[in-house]
Order: C-alpha cells, then structure tokens, then sequence
C-alpha cells in the first residue's frame, strides 16, 4: 500500500481546474481579502494553472496547493497567486514543489527570465530557493517584493516530460 504524497502538475481535467480556482478564491478573497469575490484577472485566460495534489490511498487526489504561470512577452515568464489550503501549511514542503514545478515548466519551454511578485513576509522563503528581490511596492494595501528566480537553480527538465497540454484559453471556461 502507498503512503501519503504529493505531485506538482499542470491541471487539465474540469475537476482540477474548478479546484485551482476555488483555492485561489478561499486564500486571495476569503482568507486574505484582497479581493471582493474573484481574484481572476486577464492573466488567467493565457496562464497555465498549476496544483500540488495530496495522495492517499483508496482516496480521489485533493487539490491543495496552487500557483500560475504565464508569459507576459516572450521568454519572460510570471507566476503568481501561489498558495496553499490552510490544513496543509505545516513546513515549506508543498510550496517549494510548486516553484519548482513552476520554474522549471518554464525554462523548459523557453525562459530567459522568471518573475514573480512575493508578499513580503515570503520573501526571506523565495531567496532560500534562490530567488532575487529586484524591487519592493505595494499591491492593495500589502508590501510586496517584485523577484526573479535563478533560472540555473531551475534548469529545463526533458520536454516530454512537460507537455503543453492545456490551451490557456480553455481555463476562462471553467466558472
């Protein structure tokens, strides 16, 4: 019998996808309020959704963590609205995997430059995964830190490992 673990993927099934977004409303509306009642924005029509899942046995995968990825020009590349379910906040665990999954799916489909805009209280987490703070502002009311990661820490995995399987457009589809 296997133990309890969890897999960073791109979502691709409506099941995945509807519970990405859910996520992101609980954390960014509900939990942290920086947003009334969607934190969807015109990003997500061309981002790539991505979820850690949990695994148990004899148990359907769980949605637990979540981040995006898109590219705002090319070969620059952003995530964001990374999180994780508050039942699963214990270490960095889930987190990490994220970024990495993020990072490295997009170096491997062609990334010179990888940003993301931290709140600030996460900031000192994202340098120890080797991460540079280049700027700091304020985004509604909270400090954040505009960073970009060190993409050599994040190098391209083989491609068939990472398939663009998702169109972005498909993803304003799911409510």
């Amino acid at each position: 019998m296997s133990k309890p673990h969890y897999t960073f993927e791109i979502a691709t099934s409506p099941a995945h996808l509807q519970a990405h977004f859910d996520l992101r409303r609980q954390i960014f509306c509900e939990e942290q309020g920086l947003f009334e009642d969607s934190d969807r924005d015109e990003y997500d029509t061309q981002g790539y959704p991505i979820v850690a899942l949990y695994h148990q046995p004899d148990m359907t995968p769980r949605v637990v963590g979540v981040v995006r990825i898109y590219e705002l020009e090319p070969r620059l590349w952003y995530g964001g609205r990374l999180g994780t379910h508050p039942d699963f906040r214990r270490g960095w665990r889930i987190g990490k995997g994220l970024i990495h999954k993020a990072v490295t799916t997009a170096n491997t489909w062609g990334c010179d430059q990888f940003l993301a805009t931290v709140q600030e209280q996460n900031v000192r987490f994202f340098q120890r995964l080797h991460w540079d703070s280049l700027e700091t502002l304020e985004i509604r009311g909270i400090h954040h830190h505009r960073m970009e990661a060190d993409l050599a820490y994040y190098p391209a995995v083989e491609q068939s490992q990472i398939q663009r399987q998702v169109q972005p457009q498909s993803l304003s589809a799911v409510a």
